[in-house]
């Protein structure tokens, strides 16, 4: 008898662009590290927060062999759990020894083993006639992770530095005046944390022009290649955040009116987050925004993420429910996710969430913000027969279309992609909820650590299994030389 269960607690619900594009390539990555100015900032108390959760709500994890696998022997263990009121959060089962062909069954509760109830389970379990031994084990350790919101206050530094991304091949590179107002931009998205009013940028007339440029060029595309949950959010967002294509809105507005949507909200970031550090916000429901603006020389193309890219591409669809849980689900399932796994993750992120299609009769629709925010890639992807000028803007003159997949996760997670021309090969969903459903089953048959589900009142991670966090590393270096490595092995194909 070999198995797993996973009780209701277990269960979570939850860079570069080519010519011509006006949105930007998130690359994927594992981890990255915090400055210790993040840990000088937070009171004593808020800094141990995951420390303070796991007082609050401990879990004993406890190993009991049996001498045989026979039936009732399990029944017989959890009913001295059921009558002492103990709740399990999880528990399995392995074969442990050729000794005995019974097999241990791990299992997590909640309470402390010091705990007189948990000392009185332990006597009587040990006492029974089938029982070869009865252990408290040590928490299992695991990848830090963020446990409550305030955490994500330590996973604000990015791959780029913020306006270190303004490079020689920037458009701003040499506008002064630009890369000062960049900096003062980023300096108040480094300076929020947890609890702060999101900063309001007053926007110069400039940037503004920048934007409606944007958005006018956009509105067409939207209308002919959207999918028809963006254009209903889009409306909304007209209506109630302030889009429009004289005014760039506020990340407060639209953060607001999220909440009250489906439970996400925004918070400013200064530029390119870790995958890993990405991905672990879209458990708390949060999702990165940048607030600065593209150069003006060239609005329909940037190097990197920004206002337009994060707001036109990404925002609306928040609001949609499906999409919103799915975005979760695979923040969830990146909780303490080996580095191989949050490369699955962010592969099948990049298809789904940043270039994803869907059905819509006998067409394809964007819904992926990649694609949402850039006109060439929209046709490109959409269009029965993208015009030549399309496929050239993105070093495609060699082949006529896309390919165009059914989407599966387990293949997208899988699936190599290009970063400096418009993608080859998209994956297509029957419809966001058809997405919601297959990316929740991929993410259950990853091997986790543990299964969190996301309590949205105390904003908690709530875990099924005794677990302790490793302390949280500095892996910049580690992951500027595989993003290093990355880029020369495309070179060499």
């Amino acid at each position: 008898m070999a198995f797993r269960f996973r009780g209701a607690a277990a269960r979570a619900l939850g860079a570069a662009r080519g010519p011509g594009a006006t949105g930007r390539r998130c690359v994927p990555c594992s981890q990255v590290a915090f400055g210790p100015s993040c840990l000088q900032r937070w009171p004593r108390n808020v800094r141990n927060m995951g420390g303070m959760l796991k007082t609050l709500d401990p879990r004993v994890f406890i190993v009991v062999e049996v001498k045989r696998d026979e039936p009732g022997v399990l029944g017989t263990v959890l009913k001295i759990f059921s009558d002492s009121g103990l709740n399990i959060t999880h528990i399995e089962s392995r074969f442990k020894t050729f000794a005995r062909d019974g097999p241990a069954f791990h299992i997590d509760i909640q309470g402390s083993a010091e705990d007189a109830s948990v000392q009185q389970v332990l006597k009587e379990v040990k006492g029974l006639p089938g029982v070869h031994e009865i252990g408290v084990m040590p928490d299992r350790e695991v990848p830090w992770f963020p446990m409550n919101i305030r955490d994500l206050d330590l996973t604000t530094d990015t791959l780029d530095g913020g306006a270190a991304l303004i490079n020689q091949d920037h458009p701003g590179f040499s506008d002064l005046e630009y890369r000062k107002r960049r900096e003062d931009i980023v300096a108040a998205a480094k300076r929020f944390r947890h609890g702060d009013r999101l900063p309001r940028v007053q926007y110069l007339e400039s940037e503004v022009q920048t934007w409606k440029a944007v958005y006018v060029r956009l509105q067409g595309c939207h209308r002919q290649w959207a999918c028809t949950e963006y254009l209903e959010m889009l409306k909304q967002m007209e209506l109630y955040c302030g889009f429009a294509p004289d005014n760039i809105p506020q990340l407060e507005d639209i953060s607001d009116f999220l909440q009250q949507r489906t439970g996400f909200m925004l918070r400013p970031i200064s530029g390119l987050l870790s995958a890993r550090d990405f991905l672990n916000a879209l458990a708390f429901r949060v999702f990165y925004s940048t607030q600065y603006i593209r150069h003006h020389e060239n609005p329909f193309y940037t190097p990197e993420p920004d206002i337009c890219h994060e707001l036109l591409g990404h925002v609306p669809l928040f609001a949609n429910p499906a999409f919103a849980d799915f975005s979760q689900e695979i923040g969830l399932a990146s909780l303490a996710a080996s580095d191989d796994d949050v490369a699955r993750l962010a592969s099948l992120y990049w298809f789904t969430v940043e270039f994803g299609l869907l059905k819509e009769g006998d067409k394809v629709k964007a819904f992926g913000a990649g694609l949402l925010s850039s006109f060439g890639e929209m046709e490109w992807s959409s269009s029965h027969t993208p015009s030549q000028e399309c496929r050239d803007s993105g070093s495609m003159s060699h082949q006529e279309r896309p390919v165009l997949k059914p989407l599966d996760p387990a293949v997208a997670a899988k699936e190599p992609y290009p970063i400096t021309t418009y993608q080859p090969v998209f994956f297509v969903a029957e419809s966001l909820t058809d997405a919601k459903r297959k990316i929740s089953t991929f993410c259950d048959t990853l091997t986790r650590p543990f299964f969190p589900q996301y309590d949205p009142l105390t904003q908690n991670i709530v875990v099924t299994k005794a677990i302790r966090r490793a302390d949280r590393v500095s892996t910049v270096q580690m992951q500027q030389e595989k993003q290093k490595e990355f880029f020369e092995k495309q070179q060499e194909q």
